[in-house]
């Protein structure tokens, strides 16, 4: 069997197992698992061998046309290089294990069959977009993917949360997709193809006429896939999900799809000095303002949510600086320990039976309850945290040093604001970053809140998974040594400045957190909340109110408001009950998009029932007058009929003789 056979394979087989899965799923239960598991595992296989196979070297070609189109062809291709490659196997991965843990975190949900074929259409939708070759077959894979995280988002649609969340994502992601259309048609009409080989040899060649205006429609629809700033905000609210749903959205598909469509594009992106400035705003304020608001968190996927947010914004600054290496490396790893911690925190979860168990300042004794989750999460953390020897000390030095020589003039594939931009935001989130990590830690370990009931040992699919993810968040980064013959060739060696100033501010950042945790603890065991009245000259009962007073703008309700041993409220002062709300984005978009489109749904519908309709009846009525007038006059009498044609026949003999008179 050729290496372009089973490629097709790769996506082909999670997308058999979704249809069977959707058909089979009322009929034949028992085979529902085995669907959802089986094409997954013998996909990741496939994915494992055409990356062996590809061994990064030359990319692997292959064409047809698909519908011929009088212009643009169409073309059903692929096109497999090293980063195409391996990210198939990070979906691979990923995807099988999402499937296996889903068999025991959602054994009892009775809805099972329609989420496990919606994760293998999610699966292979995500594949589709990596081995495709064509523009417009990878536009399927890219809408297909955004119908399903409509649905598995909204898996638990009795909850408002759940509907107004998938809402949310399909409507915010649509937002981009329709400026990205557009870009894409722009672009296939300067290359003269959707292929993506041609599309770029166009960019070498300088066939592109408006590449600033291409890139900036293309960076809307990756802003919306990916959750860049300022099209960010439906990712925390996709937590209502299920929390397998979150590891694989956040890991290997959806908002990994928008970072590996620049990075297969680049050129294009860098064809425009503008387009790649814009593109580091948008990673700078992605990561410090993502970091900022995971502080202030207290669920505990809205903090990973929030760091995927930041961990995208380290990708999209590795591109900025024109670095895709750097960023696919950063993607690989981060696939790697985020899917960790999101099945970590669901192991934490549904140990309680509840997603109550979700704010960080209710959990107690969670060390020894789930060991498991315990050890592979501290893992997954200090990877976050890019602590050596973990992946993410590797991968995200690699984004630093990248930016570090384009800001020093090292090198010029970006410009110069674009290396100062991502270097200095990117060590101010890595400060951010192990500051939310430890302290993540701290409450969900080392918490003092309350004990929740027991519910057992979790299943082994559940656990298991844990331990494959740790390995590759353990040692994933070490192979930055090989990883250059898959990428570009560039060199992903850490570099001294950028790793001594790095590794020193996340540990600035995580002890200066467990110095705040230790403080609030303290505070709080000599002041309990509620005690501020007992003791109203104490500077603990003053940081007390003022803690009290942010909650409840925060929260609305003190008896909702997280532990009063919280180091985030501390470390951010008067900006937690802003960070704690997103900095109220969501509340400017309300502003600025969705008021005056209701103002004017509702000026339209004045105008429709008011005037138009108005004048509708109005045009019917004259008819309907006429009309009973008519009926009126048939009153079947003939002698009344002869009358009247008598005097009609008088009227108009008297007007022909007038009319004769006159002349």
């Amino acid at each position: 069997m050729t290496t372009t056979t089973l490629a097709v394979l790769v996506p082909l087989l999670p997308f058999l197992g979704a249809v069977a899965g959707l058909l089979l799923g009322r009929t034949a239960p028992g085979f529902v698992r085995p669907l959802a598991v089986l094409p997954a595992l013998a996909s990741l296989v496939l994915a494992v061998t055409v990356a062996v196979h590809q061994g990064g070297g030359l990319p692997i070609d292959s064409h047809t046309e698909l519908t011929p189109t009088g212009s643009v062809p169409i073309e059903l291709g692929l096109h497999i290089d090293g980063f195409a490659a391996l990210v198939a196997v990070l979906v691979g991965v990923v995807a099988t294990c999402v499937q296996i843990y889903s068999t025991g975190y959602l054994r009892d949900d009775p809805r099972y069959p329609s989420y496990a074929a919606l994760v293998s259409l999610f699966t292979s939708a995500m594949l589709l977009v990596v081995y495709s070759g064509d523009l417009m077959v990878l536009l399927v894979g890219w809408e297909i993917m955004g119908i399903c995280s409509y649905f598995l988002v909204g898996h638990y649609w009795e909850t408002p949360e759940a509907r107004a969340a998938s809402l949310k994502a399909f409507l915010v992601t649509k937002l981009g997709d329709v400026p990205f259309l557009i870009g894409l048609f722009a672009l296939a009409t300067d290359a003269g193809s959707f292929r993506i080989t041609r599309v770029l040899g166009a960019v070498a060649s300088g066939g592109l006429h408006h590449p600033t205006v291409v890139a900036l429609l293309l960076l809307a629809g990756v802003a919306g896939k990916s959750a860049l700033f300022p099209l960010h905000t439906w990712l925390p609210d996709a937590m209502a999900g299920p929390t397998p749903v979150s590891a694989l959205i956040h890991a290997a598909t959806m908002v990994a799809a928008g970072i590996y469509f620049v990075a297969r594009l680049l050129p294009v992106f860098q064809a425009s000095a503008a387009a790649m400035v814009v593109l580091a705003v948008m990673a700078g304020v992605t990561m410090v303002g993502s970091g900022l608001a995971a502080l202030a968190q207290d669920d505990i996927k809205r903090v990973l949510a929030y760091s995927t947010i930041g961990q995208l914004g380290y990708m999209a600054g590795a591109l900025a600086v024109g670095d895709r290496g750097a960023a696919v490396f950063h993607l690989l790893a981060h696939g790697a320990f985020k899917a960790l911690l999101f099945l970590a925190a669901g192991v934490i979860i549904h140990a309680s039976g509840t997603n109550s168990l979700a704010a960080m300042s209710r959990m107690k004794d969670l060390r020894t309850r789930v060991p498991d989750a315990f050890w592979t999460m501290t893992v997954a953390l200090l990877a976050l945290a890019a602590i050596p020897p973990f992946s993410g000390f590797f991968s995200k030095e690699a984004v630093l040093g990248a930016a570090e020589h384009v800001a020093t003039g090292h090198t010029e594939q970006a410009p110069l604001a674009s290396g100062w931009i991502v270097l200095v935001t990117g060590l101010v989130t890595a400060v951010l970053t192990a500051a939310y990590a430890t302290r993540l830690w701290l409450l969900a370990f080392r918490g003092h809140g309350a004990e929740a009931p027991d519910h057992g040992r979790q299943p082994v699919t559940m656990t298991a998974v844990l331990w494959v993810l740790a390995v590759p968040s353990l040692a994933f980064g070490l192979a930055f040594g090989p990883l250059p013959d898959w990428f570009d060739g560039r060199d992903l060696t850490p570099v001294l400045t950028t790793s001594v100033l790095g590794t020193g501010l996340a540990l600035v950042g995580g002890i200066v957190t467990y110095g705040a945790w230790r403080h609030t603890t303290a505070l709080a065991a000599r002041f309990p909340l509620g005690a501020v009245a007992a003791h109203p000259d104490a500077d603990a009962g003053r940081i007390e109110a003022e803690a009290i007073a942010s909650h409840e703008a925060a929260y609305g309700d003190v008896a909702q408001a997280p532990d009063p041993a919280d180091p985030g409220r501390l470390l951010l002062g008067p900006l937690h009950r802003h960070a704690a709300v997103g900095f109220h984005l969501d509340a400017v978009y309300s502003v600025l998009f969705v008021r005056p489109v209701q103002a004017g749904a509702t000026l339209v519908r004045f105008l429709d029932r008011e005037v138009v309709d108005t004048y509708v009846r109005g045009a019917g009525a004259l008819p309907r007058w006429l009309g009973t007038a008519v009926r009126r006059a048939q009153t079947g009498n003939v002698q009344t009929y002869v009358s009247a044609l008598l005097a009609g026949t008088v009227v108009l003999v008297v007007a022909a003789l007038l009319v004769a008179t006159g002349a």
